[in-house]
């Protein structure tokens, strides 16, 4: 598994020594039924990161090789000493790359073993937008649709994502969908991949998907275009949301398309309409409030239901896994963590006192690294790389007690005091979630090394030395702690209950809700027998979103306060981008992923990663001449020119690519290279404390500026 979407794949290992010899699609598995992209088989079979095969400690300013009871005794000595003194002098960041037993266990050691509220499962640098607002409009985490209405929807809206790229099986469904009669829309200021297939390219101005979904919205309002019935039937807050809508024209300025562009978007929800969104949503401060207002758009025209719906597309492999398993933001089976009888079921099936569980999820990861903690512990991922002015997260893990836990060698391990190699997929064994909220299970094909160690069995150790008898051994098995997992979900929404290895060894892949050993999740909140819909808020009805203050309101006639703050409004309707193009700084950075990368690409690149390449529009590169230096000819990128992008936090040096598929004045840079994140804000959404990774404001200098700190560019250059 390398991404959401869950394929399942058949791995053979190596006759001889360790390793995998072919990687291919599963065809039994009900999932991908045989399909694979060349990415998710190349990274399994023959990734070319440097693996990680010995445990090493740092002497002497070195890390050096050493046995796996001395790195243990270093990582749990210097644990000890940040939370003798405070337990959240500890802090935890895991991954979507582990499997749900690991990532539960990991979760337990934070929130049972530790107590910190210093912890995260990765899910924030990603999900955490879309989750707020599924649990703002639905009382609850996770799409309400499935694959299977992928085929059933008429119109296929692809909002900030390029699946083409991401999800390449999983867009294979929508181009299959498409070419059957279905229509599909892009939305994205970048003509990716995805848009260069599609029936209709929507290109809002960079930070303006929030107008954009609004003004669609007041169209389909205005026209009177939405569902009556379905509204008043299964919704809440209508009224309010309508007196609060912007007029449609002044909305669709703010986003930077025409009205017509507007009329034809709000058309589309007139049939079984499926609305995909990605981190082109997420990834900002506006991501809540972007995704909230595509959901009201689905429940103000009736798309609610099979065929049609709010469908998030998850990034890493285990993702939804870890929103249901790891106690990040809710307790196992998504329980309320600041419900007293939650925490106390939890506190009780650990054996832990429920004093010590944190009552709050805590601040994120951006949050997490600028309060300095005395004590790291990063577990499949790579903050010195993948975090938002990573040089300033750099920082903070330099200064911190670090353990690494990997499989490979990534950047943040050159700041670790201890790492600890672990097994990855095709080597472990256990279970994971794909973005459809299907349970599979993961099993290992292939033997590790004598150096390398299971996640779940570090992890377990670690727990067992900080906290004797959290888990009863230090090499639990894995269907023992996914029996716990579950057992502790039933009865809540995201019910696994009667998922058991053994159903997953006859069935392959079963999809919550399953509270018992017959029963499968389909679309959620509506019962196919009678037709109806139920949501577990307290009214029992899905809940529009309050509409940001002082739009010019269809309701209203345009009257929205005084003029002041009208103006305000209309300029930038709250929450404001932090940063937006100035005349030091007059471009706009924006980050994606590129087709062979994903996370920090430390799976695809071998050595150097080399200068980052600049996508950036024709007319932008004419403009920037003087920040251009020729290139090499006997370089690997040829005579391409370079510069170096500048931003308020980084500089990097940039191979620039003449592209109009990039909008002037954008930036376009691959999110999964080490040195993207140089640049990048630490600006967060004030809900989902998400950060704001797909913009900021940059500029352009030549390569030879050997400038130590962007502050020591002049302005005028």
């Amino acid at each position: 598994m390398r991404c959401a979407v869950g394929c399942g794949h058949v791995h053979q290992g190596a006759d001889r020594g360790y390793g995998l010899d072919t990687v291919r699609g599963d065809a039994a598995h009900p999932v991908n039924r045989g399909l694979a992209c060349g990415r998710g088989v190349r990274e399994s079979a023959d990734p070319e990161g440097e693996w990680l095969t010995r445990p090493l400690v740092r002497e002497g300013g070195e890390l050096v090789p050493t046995s796996w009871e001395h790195a243990l005794s270093e990582a749990v000595a210097g644990f000890e000493d940040a939370v003798a003194h405070d337990p959240d002098d500890l802090a935890i960041l895991g991954s979507g790359q582990q499997t749900n037993e690991a990532a539960y266990a990991l979760g337990k050691v934070a929130r049972g073993g530790v107590g910190t509220r210093n912890y995260d499962a990765n899910t924030t640098l990603c999900m955490a937008s879309a989750v707020t607002a599924y649990y703002d409009a639905f009382g609850s985490d996770a799409p309400p649709p499935t694959y299977e209405d992928i085929p059933e929807a008429d119109v296929h809206v692809v909002w900030g994502a390029n699946p083409a790229v991401a999800h390449p099986v999983l867009f294979r469904w929508i181009e299959d969908a498409v070419d059957d009669d279905g229509e599909l829309i892009v939305v994205d200021p970048v003509e990716t991949q995805t848009a260069e297939v599609a029936d209709r390219h929507v290109r809002p101005d960079p930070g303006g998907d929030l107008a954009l979904a609004r003004a669609v919205l007041a169209r389909v309002v205005a026209t009177d275009r939405f569902d009556r019935a379905f509204v008043e039937r299964a919704t809440t807050g209508f009224a309010d949301l309508v007196a609060g809508l912007p007029l449609a024209d002044e909305a669709a300025a703010r986003a930077g398309v025409d009205l017509t562009v507007v009329e034809a978007i709000a058309r589309s929800f007139e049939s079984n309409t499926l609305v995909y969104w990605g981190m082109g949503v997420n990834q900002s401060v506006r991501g809540t409030a972007t995704a909230r207002a595509l959901i009201d758009l689905c429940l103000a025209s009736g798309n609610l239901g099979p065929g049609s719906g709010p469908f998030s597309l998850t990034g890493q492999a285990n993702s939804m896994g870890t929103r249901v398993c790891s106690s990040k933001g809710t307790w196992p089976g998504h329980r309320d963590f600041d419900d007293p009888a939650h925490r106390r079921e939890v506190a009780d099936v650990w054996d832990v006192p429920v004093e010590r569980l944190p009552d709050e999820a805590g601040p994120g990861p951006v949050g997490i690294l600028a309060d300095r903690p005395g004590a790291v512990w990063t577990v499949a991922t790579n903050p010195a790389a993948g975090m938002p002015d990573a040089s300033t997260a750099r920082a903070a893990l330099a200064d911190a007690f670090l353990v690494v836990q990997d499989a490979f060698r990534t950047e943040t391990v050159e700041y670790a005091d201890v790492v600890l190699p672990a097994a990855t997929w095709g080597e472990s064994g256990g279970t994971a979630i794909n973005m459809e909220r299907t349970v599979s299970r993961v099993r290992p094909a292939t033997d590790v090394p004598p150096g390398v160690r299971s996640d779940l069995g570090i992890i377990a150790t670690i727990g067992e030395r900080l906290h004797p008898g959290l888990f009863g051994t230090a090499s639990p098995d894995a269907e023992a702690v996914f029996d716990e997992f579950r057992a502790l979900t039933a009865g809540t929404d995201a019910d696994c209950s009667g998922i058991s290895y053994d159903r997953l060894d006859a069935e392959l892949a079963v999809r919550w809700p399953a509270p018992d050993a017959e029963s499968a999740g389909g679309y959620r909140y509506y019962d196919p027998d009678d037709g109806d819909w139920s949501f577990p808020t307290p009214s029992g009805l899905a809940r529009f979103s309050s509409p940001p203050a002082g739009e010019t309101s269809v309701a209203e006639g345009g009257v929205a306060g005084d003029s002041a703050d009208h103006a305000a409004a209309e300029a930038d309707p709250a929450p404001a981008l932090p940063e937006r193009p100035d005349d030091d700084y007059p471009l706009t950075l924006t980050t994606a992923r590129e087709p062979d990368g994903y996370n920090t690409g430390v799976r695809s690149r071998s050595g150097d990663a080399g200068p980052i390449r600049a996508r950036i529009h024709p007319d932008t590169v004419a403009a920037h001449a003087d920040a251009l230096t020729a290139g090499d000819a006997d370089a690997t990128e040829g005579d391409a020119p370079r510069t170096r992008l500048v931003s308020r936090r980084g500089s990097a040096t940039a191979v620039v690519v003449a592209d109009d598929a990039v909008p002037p004045g954008v930036v376009w840079l691959p999110i999964h290279h080490p040195a993207a994140n140089d640049l990048t804000i630490d600006a967060v959404d004030p809900r989902s404390s998400e950060p704001n990774l797909k913009q900021c404001a940059v500029r352009l200098v030549p390569v030879d500026r050997r400038a130590e700190s962007p502050a020591e560019v002049p302005a005028d250059d």
